[in-house]
């Protein structure tokens, strides 16, 4: 795989798992526990029903989610991919990015983006791009590695 294919897929894999409705399901999911098929509206009150049942279905095509009989659980893909939230979550609240006030949804598609782009933080130089995020990036490339079922869902190929 070339440099440029590579920052192709990383690209997309940020895209696709930047979904705040994503990112609120497999947090509350990993959070709190199994939810429920019937208690997904009510844990999601504030969004309308279609949007609920596209972000499940899109997790489902992710391979994220798992059906128990406590109801949605997360899968392997998804455990870690709430461990990657939790670990990209830390380091933007760390690094007040993208702004001192943010939520958690809001920093993991800011840092996905900015990891993405392929560009250093902003307020760091080029020469000392941020140890941790090069980290965060580095458990992004292992979790796109470890969960080929998860990117061929999007088309993202290795």
């Amino acid at each position: 795989m070339t440099p440029d294919s590579a920052r192709h897929h990383l690209r997309d894999t940020c895209t696709a798992l930047s979904c705040p409705v994503l990112i609120r399901l497999i947090g509350e999911i990993d959070d709190h526990g199994a939810i429920p098929a019937r208690a997904l509206t009510r844990t999601f009150a504030d969004l309308p029903t279609h949007r609920v049942r596209q972000v499940v279905e899109q997790a489902d095509a992710l391979g994220l989610l798992t059906r128990t009989a406590a109801g949605l659980d997360l899968s392997s893909a998804g455990r870690d991919l709430a461990d990657l939230y939790d670990a990209t979550a830390r380091w933007a609240r760390g690094h007040q990015y993208p702004a001192p006030l943010c939520d958690f949804a809001g920093r993991i598609r800011h840092t996905f983006a900015l990891l993405g782009a392929g560009t250093p933080h902003p307020r760091a130089s080029d020469e000392e791009r941020d140890v941790e995020l090069a980290r965060i990036e580095q458990l992004m490339s292992r979790w796109i590695h470890a969960h080929r079922r998860s990117r061929d869902a999007y088309g993202i190929t290795a």
